[in-house]
Order: structure tokens, then sequence, then C-alpha cells
């Protein structure tokens, strides 16, 4: 029963924080949105196929970093990710403004602020070992424990790792917490290798 009360204050307190930044950021995201439009072809959002919770799979937004022909892997799985960046992609990325429009699946329900980074759909071995450690269970964040660890940086087992320390030690505090330290890595661009 606590548990279902913490999670009614976590999606209170994500909704309440989805409207304040969505609103604050309304004009950043329109200028993002023109950039891309004017520094390479194709759509200004990029949508990929994500992994939710219970393993349901639903779509989210981001803007478009790299080139409409990049194939629909993920970034470290590229041999040379930087020849797909868009002009300004590596600047979206790094600054993570490329995240702005998943506000719109934390306001939908689909994320929350803090939880394990959504997988791609296609990760299959990063999906396995969350689902086997129960991690499947949460609702996937725009930002997580695994991402200030180390981010793009960690192997799959590491991140699983800090995932299922998450579920363990998840509390109002801790997301806290991991807000809290998320915006010094997004100030300082640490654990962002592309």
């Amino acid at each position: 029963m606590a548990e279902l009360g913490s999670m009614g204050l976590k999606r209170a307190v994500d909704i309440f924080l989805a409207v304040i930044a969505s609103l604050i950021l309304l004009i950043p995201s329109l200028i993002v949105a023109l950039c891309v439009r004017l520094t390479s072809p194709g759509p200004i959002l990029y949508w990929s196929k994500r992994v939710g919770r219970f393993n349901q799979i639903f779509l989210m937004p981001k803007f478009r970093s790299m080139r409409i022909d990049t194939p629909t892997v993920a970034t470290h799985l590229l041999e040379n990710p930087d020849l797909f960046l868009t002009p300004i992609g590596s600047f979206l990325r790094k600054s993570s403004l490329d995240e702005l429009p998943q506000l719109w699946c934390i306001l939908g329900g689909k994320m929350s602020f803090v939880g394990p980074r959504p997988a791609l759909y296609n990760q299959y071995d990063l999906i396995e070992m969350r689902t086997a450690h129960g991690v499947d269970r949460l609702l996937p964040g725009l930002t997580g424990w695994a991402q200030i660890n180390g981010r793009d940086e960690l192997p799959i087992p590491e991140k699983v790792k800090l995932d299922v320390e998450y579920l363990n030690r998840r509390s109002f505090g801790f997301d806290m917490r991991i807000l809290f330290l998320t915006a010094g890595k997004v100030i300082r661009r640490k654990g962002i290798t592309h």
C-alpha cells in the first residue's frame, strides 16, 4: 500500500514539474525546433520505439540530432556516430536539449522524471536483464541513477546493476537527489560521449 501512495506522489510531482518545465522551456524549445529545421533536412522530431513499464512499447520523441539515414540502433553501436550527427546534433546531445520533447511522455504517463532510461525496442540484452531483475515494473525516466553514474560510458550489466539499486532505494528524496545531480551533470556535460 505504501508503494501505491508513493507512486501517486511521484505521478503528482511528475505532472507538476512537467507543466512548469514546459512553460519555462516553451521558447527555448521553439528555438531548438527552428534550428533543427534550418540546419538539416527531415522532421524536427525523431520518434523512437522505446520500452516502457512492463515492457510495453511506446513512441518517445527527441529533437532530431542525427541525419535521417542513421541506422536504428543505440548510438554506441554505430562505428562512427559523429558521421551521422546533424550540424547542431552534438550540441543538442551534450546540452541534453534533444530530450526536451520527452516532457510530453511524462505528461502522458509513459515516462517519469526519474527512472531507468527507456531502452530501444531492439536492445534485447538490456530488456532481458532488466526484466529478470524486476526493473521493468518501473516507469522509464528522463534521467536516472545510471544516468548520473556514467550515462553513455556504462556497459549494460553496470547500467542494470544501477537500475536495480534505484528500484530498491526509490523514494521521493532519492528522486530529488537524482534530479539535482542530473542538473549538475548537464551543466558540466559530463558522461556524454556524442
